[in-house]
């Protein structure tokens, strides 16, 4: 199975929120396919800093704005765009609670903006989409045609919730305007560019390992993620992009660990002495989550190379450069 690469020279493509941990490192694959590449964010999570390398690059451009209060009148944005990739929003748990209305925002105003363009331009809709589409799952892995498990009025449900009606939008856009749309959900993610601040466990422990403080895991550290490296993620994402599949299609890996084997590798990657404590667990954490990839290898031949200590080496060796 292979999917040829549908997007290229020639094309021009808007990613929304692509100054953006996982956003940035696709506008870097797609500039380096020969796409003009349009970047809208507003740097509430994003940062100059992941797309400064492309500033001077004659298919790049960015463009400071809030999709949620609809598409500015900017040069860049004035011609048709082959493909939209709505990726903006904020994404950690850090964010649910900071950024509550910022998150609905985007999830739901701000893909209806997006939806609109992308039928006037007759572009590809790419919505990206989240695990956390599935809550606290009571089916283990998590296929596509499982409807989760979500808390709709807990601190989780902004996030939660927004990604499940920018699903349900980018389905009523296909179905009933003829939108040409895919939807991915996204699992845990990890790699350079990551905000040692936001929450997330994977830069949480980093940063707390190579300072030497103790690693705060919540709850007994047995509940579970399945972590995948950014690399793989967007590979993924852009097997999708290139097919003609609506899905949604889970991508991820199946590298599941305990919190508490995570942190304990994480520990001794990084040649700390750091110990590992306990901290009380927030509201809605999920149990486990793991996805079933049967359909991202079967319609889109996608395959994750990454494996865990070789992500988290790499990962970690970002993280100490920042830090000093």
């Amino acid at each position: 199975m292979s999917v040829a690469a549908r997007f290229g020279s020639g094309h021009r493509v808007l990613v929304t929120g692509g100054a953006g941990f996982v956003p940035s490192h696709l506008v870097d694959v797609l500039v380096g396919r020969g796409c003009t590449v349009v970047v809208l964010d507003n740097f509430v999570t994003g940062s100059k800093e992941n797309v400064a390398h492309l500033v001077d690059h004659p298919a790049f451009t960015l463009v400071e704005a809030d999709v949620s209060d609809g598409l500015p009148a900017d040069p860049a944005l004035a011609e048709r765009f082959d493909a939209i990739l709505h990726m903006a929003s904020p994404a950690s748990p850090t964010d649910f609670a900071l950024l509550p209305v910022e998150i609905l925002r985007v999830g739901s105003v701000g893909t209806l903006h997006l939806l609109e363009r992308a039928v006037a331009d007759g572009a590809r809709f790419l919505m990206t989409s989240t695990s956390e589409a599935y809550g606290d799952p009571l089916v283990h892995p998590q296929p596509e045609t499982y409807w989760g498990n979500v808390n709709p009025i807990g601190v989780r449900s902004v996030y939660d919730e927004a990604k499940r009606f920018s699903e349900a939008a980018t389905m009523a856009y296909h179905r009933h305007r003829g939108l040409d749309a895919a939807i991915v959900r996204i699992f845990n993610t990890y790699g350079p560019r990551m905000r040692p601040d936001d929450g997330r466990a994977i830069p949480t422990f980093i940063s707390q390992a190579l300072r030497g403080e103790p690693l705060t895991v919540h709850g007994t550290g047995n509940q579970t993620r399945s972590i995948c490296y950014v690399d793989d993620l967007v590979r993924g994402i852009l097997l999708l992009l290139d097919s003609t599949e609506t899905g949604p299609i889970n991508c991820g890996t199946e590298h599941e660990l305990t919190m508490r084997q995570l942190a304990e590798l994480i520990v001794s990657l990084s040649d700390s002495e750091s110990e590992v404590t306990y901290v009380t667990r927030s509201a809605d954490d999920p149990e486990k989550r793991r996805p079933d990839l049967t359909r991202a290898r079967q319609l889109l031949g996608y395959e994750p190379t990454v494996g865990p200590e070789e992500g988290l080496r790499r990962t970690i060796e970002y993280f100490r450069q920042r830090l000093g």
